[in-house]
């Protein structure tokens, strides 16, 4: 496992990093120390979670399992998603958001979180007073860096111009979805990214297990979040999506290498990616994804598996521009 620089904090991360989503979910807490310790074994020092994950439990067995090793890892946490029932229980007020680390530090048992995320656009709270808040928590020690998920790049952008001008923490991390049917980020984010020097986890590698070989045209299992959650269900819907993994599994058996792996691999090769954030339900599942640092990817075979779906347009639309 390499551990490269994460934008330009001068902090190294592991080049992959585990997505703790299903800790306390999916995951009963014995599978998640069996996962969480299979990580440690290759190498992976960044844990990525949410206050969200489980309704909190994800923070709580994540924050049990790193006692002794805290100083090691890279942890991180979000925030945005509802919290409890009151009506202020939500969003990206500083008000919110100072609630809310102090909840998150809690239940990780941790004095800091390494990266904080907020998760979602708050259409309701000013990017200046989101700055604003975030640099708040660095002041007072609860966070190290600012980090965005799920933003547009004009967004990402003036919050970065606003932290420049104000001299406040800015942003030193992006976490958006990517894979080989949600390709919009490489529109503007990841140029943007390598631009202002700021780190890239991209979610969702594997399509909510669209790229795990298990699905097709006319193929489908019984159980999976693509055709038992709703999120995913809405989120993959397009039929598409659905040539595409059946060309992307036939391509990866032809070149020997398990589906989720090649994924995973095909995220990992962007230049503007820092780490993609793997997942899984256990350990077995674990391992196709841990496989992808061993995927020795070229570039022509990075735009050999792109050609299976399509690039999204520049954001000019001069088409004819393109090479």
């Amino acid at each position: 496992m390499n551990h490269v620089l994460l934008g330009r904090t001068g902090v190294r991360v592991s080049e992959l990093c585990f997505g703790t989503m299903s800790f306390g979910d999916i995951a009963d807490e014995a599978e998640s120390k069996k996962m969480f310790n299979r990580c440690l074994d290759v190498g992976i020092n960044f844990f990525d979670c949410a206050n969200v994950y489980a309704g909190g439990r994800s923070e709580e067995i994540l924050g049990d399992l790193i006692q002794g090793v805290r100083d090691e890892l890279v942890i991180t946490s979000k925030v945005f998603g509802q919290m409890g029932k009151d009506v202020n229980a939500r969003g990206l007020s500083r008000r919110h958001m100072k609630l809310a680390v102090e909840e998150s530090l809690r239940r990780l048992k941790t004095d800091r979180l390494d990266l904080y995320f907020v998760h979602q656009f708050d259409k309701d709270t000013p990017i200046e007073e989101v700055v604003r808040g975030l640099d708040d928590l660095v002041q007072e020690g609860k966070i190290l860096y600012p980090a965005v998920s799920n933003w547009a790049a004009w967004q990402i952008m003036k919050a970065l111009g606003t932290s420049a001008h104000e001299g406040l923490s800015r942003f030193q991390c992006i976490q958006p979805m990517y894979n080989l049917v949600k390709r919009q980020v490489e529109v503007e984010i990841l140029p943007l990214a390598l631009a202002e020097q700021v780190g890239v986890i991209p979610y969702s590698p594997l399509g909510g297990g669209l790229f795990t070989g298990k699905y097709g045209k006319q193929n489908k299992p019984e159980e999976g979040r693509l055709v038992q959650n709703q999120m995913y269900m809405k989120r993959y819907s397009v039929d598409f999506y659905y040539d595409v993994a059946e060309k992307f599994t036939e391509h990866a058996k032809d070149k020997g290498v398990h589906p989720a792996t090649l994924a995973v691999a095909w995220v990992l090769h962007n230049p503007a990616v820092t780490a993609p954030i793997i997942g899984a339900r256990n350990v077995e599942q674990l391992e196709s994804s841990l496989a992808a640092v061993d995927v020795k990817m070229t570039d022509a075979w990075w735009q050999e598996i792109s050609a299976i779906s399509y690039a999204p347009p520049p954001p000019t639309d001069r088409l004819e521009e393109q090479k």
